[in-house]
């Protein structure tokens, strides 16, 4: 049976150390630890916080002076003296005595972050989309570095590191220090983090990330004096968290903070029409085994199934001698699931000459077999405009994936049409964005896939409680000829009109994808040996499917 609790399921890889959340506190950006004590700014309230990490004991450091802190984002110790950002400016304290800041130097854009290591500052800004580098001892730059992401960034300095976040891209990404040129990138637990510093371990020694995370929560507000009574409210929500990783350059991949997840899906048979299916199997297809997805048990739930692989695809099987819409039945699977972040590292040098792709693929990958529209002229110019005479597969895949965002705008339909009639209409959902995305990487000789199919509601801070997703998701893989399958989300990383868009899920997925029905169909029907036409007899009228997760505990990668 799976256990119901992490304490009947301790895996080697249990996370032990702690969240920090620093009292009083409303919006952290920026952080730096001082032997055993964690320094930290709120930006909101421009207090200067030394936090106890073993206890969140805080303590305002700068209680006379905490307007000058007021809207300050960065933050860096170097020895005795203290560093931070503020609009466009970059200040210096020392900490011995009285908190007085003094001007070091003031860009034309916004400063964000900012890293100290011996003589030499390090600046982060989003508008130049760089690294500024300065001498503090003439307070002029030396050079600048290419910045990896789009967002506000903050940095730190680790040997011969550079490690920097982005708030947007929801990403923390490690640079030589030297040129600038990326190592690699993990995905963060939690959206927009804020700060980044390492922590020497007392007992151990190890050097562990910490980042620092701000947002607004909404909650419902139970309000005596409204009528209704409650309402829906939105509080700030600040933390400090450690981050886990592994890199595995060998298949170009990192890992980083995971989950043990138990979930199901289970089917409530409730027809809404008269109906009566014979000698029926009833598929639903199982989790996958994934390079950041590990399945651990799998059970059945209500009726017992036999399993079959379709296309590499483990299927769980329900069989039914009859099935009419007097039954009432429920059935389906409960999965102990092993899941993590992960971010592929590939770049356009890996995909300039790859191997020719397989007939096989070709003949599975490449073609119109889920009403792809791809012989519909509106497709068929899409997919010349959008990679023009880009000849690099990753580049290719790159440029279809902005320019269908630049062309679609997301919205929840009750159906899906086809990609010719979603792209001229210009609004599409998760699945619409998808067979847009595939008919126009496979007109580009680019095989590609569907998979999904559930996200686990992203609130790994409500362990052991049941999570329902609000709806079904997918997404895509790519594949690239002597690497593999690639993800690809479908529209998430659609957040501005008109880009820059986030690569965060270009080429990654977030821990709370549940990875199923790669390339098959995640739910059919077959009745005595012949697919059940779905236009007669549809899957929702037929029952009601009951999706949840619970987050049992974190794990290392």
């Amino acid at each position: 049976m799976i256990p119901d609790s992490a304490t009947s399921f301790s895996p080697q890889n249990q996370i032990s150390l702690r969240t920090i959340r620093p009292i009083a506190a409303a919006a952290i950006h920026g952080i730096s630890f001082r032997g055993n004590e964690l320094l930290a700014i709120d930006s909101t309230n421009g207090y200067l916080l030394q936090i106890d990490p073993r206890t969140d004991e805080t303590k305002i450091l700068n209680p006379q002076h905490w307007l000058e802190f007021r809207d300050a984002k960065g933050l860096a110790i170097s020895g005795d003296t203290l560093w931070f950002t503020k609009y466009e400016s970059v200040y210096f304290t020392s900490l011995n005595g009285e908190i007085t800041p003094q001007h070091f130097v003031t860009l034309p854009y916004e400063a964000n972050g900012v890293a100290v290591l011996d003589k030499t500052i390090y600046v982060t800004c989003e508008q130049y989309g760089s690294i500024l580098i300065f001498s503090q001892e003439t307070g002029r730059e030396i050079t600048r570095l290419y910045a990896p992401g789009i967002g506000i960034e903050n940095i730190t300095v680790k040997g011969e590191e550079l490690w920097i976040c982005d708030a947007t891209e929801q990403t923390v990404y490690c640079l030589d220090r030297a040129t600038g040129k990326l190592l690699f990138s993990v995905l963060t637990p939690f959206e927009n983090p804020t700060g980044l510093a390492f922590y020497p371990h007392p007992e151990t020694g190890e050097e562990i990330l910490y980042v620092s995370y701000a947002f607004s929560e909404p909650y419902i507000r139970d309000n005596p004096n409204a009528d209704p009574n409650h309402e829906l409210q939105y509080r700030d929500r600040t933390f400090v968290h450690p981050l886990y990783f592994h890199y595995n350059r060998e298949k170009h991949y990192a890992l980083s903070n995971g989950y043990l997840v138990e979930m199901s899906y289970v089917e409530e048979i409730s027809p809404l029409e008269d109906i009566e299916l014979k000698a029926l199997e009833w598929r639903i297809a199982l989790p996958a085994e994934t390079d950041r997805q590990k399945v651990k048990k799998i059970e059945f739930v209500g009726l017992p199934f036999t399993e079959e692989v379709e296309d590499g695809q483990r299927v769980a099987v329900f069989k039914f001698d009859t099935l009419s819409s007097q039954d009432r039945l429920i059935f389906g699977w409960k999965a102990l699931l092993e899941v993590w972040s992960i971010k592929y590292q590939v770049t356009p040098g890996d995909c300039e000459y790859p191997p020719e792709l397989s007939p096989n693929y070709q003949e599975r990958y490449l073609v119109d077999d889920d009403d792809l529209a791809m012989d519909s002229p509106i497709i068929i110019d899409a997919a010349q405009e959008a990679v023009g005479t880009e000849t690099n597969l990753l580049r290719k895949m790159y440029s279809i994936r902005n320019y269908v965002y630049d062309r679609l705008s997301y919205g929840i339909k009750p159906y899906i049409d086809t990609p010719d009639v979603a792209l001229e209409r210009g609004v599409g959902s998760c699945g619409e964005y998808l067979g847009i995305l595939l008919a126009l990487s496979r007109l580009n000789g680019i095989a590609c896939r569907t998979v999904g199919r559930y996200k686990c509601p992203a609130q790994p801070h409500l362990r052991g409680l049941p999570l329902e997703p609000d709806f079904n998701h997918v997404w895509m893989e790519f594949y690239v000829p002597g690497i593999g399958w690639l993800p690809m989300e479908s529209n998430p990383d659609d957040i501005s009109e008109g880009g820059p868009y986030p690569t965060r899920f270009f080429m990654g997925l977030a821990w709370y994808h549940a990875e199923m029905a790669k390339g098959v169909s995640f739910e059919k029907l077959i009745s005595q040996g012949v697919p059940v036409d779905k236009e007669k007899v549809s899957i929702g009228e037929l029952a009601i499917n009951h999706v949840s997760f619970t987050i049992l505990a974190e794990l290392k990668p």
